[in-house]
């Protein structure tokens, strides 16, 4: 018989600290969100609402065609 394992429930880091929206030159906060090879991650990985997601994939979008964040890193 398997014992089940109690999961915390995933929430979103936005929505809990009410950020009015997500900025694209915090770079901290956009890296948290990334692979190590620069791929954005799911909201299923990560917790965020789908809303936030949303901004959240955006703002990194214009980071990288900015070049604050490279595309790919090897």
């Amino acid at each position: 018989m398997q014992q089940k394992r109690f999961q915390r429930r995933k929430f979103c880091r936005f929505c809990a600290d009410k950020v009015s929206f997500i900025d694209y030159k915090d770079i901290r906060t956009l890296k948290a969100y990334m692979t190590e090879r620069g791929k954005i991650l799911s909201r299923k990985a990560t917790g965020t609402c789908s809303d936030h997601q949303r901004e959240l994939t955006a703002a990194i979008k214009r980071a990288r065609s900015i070049a604050f964040i490279p595309f790919m890193e090897r």
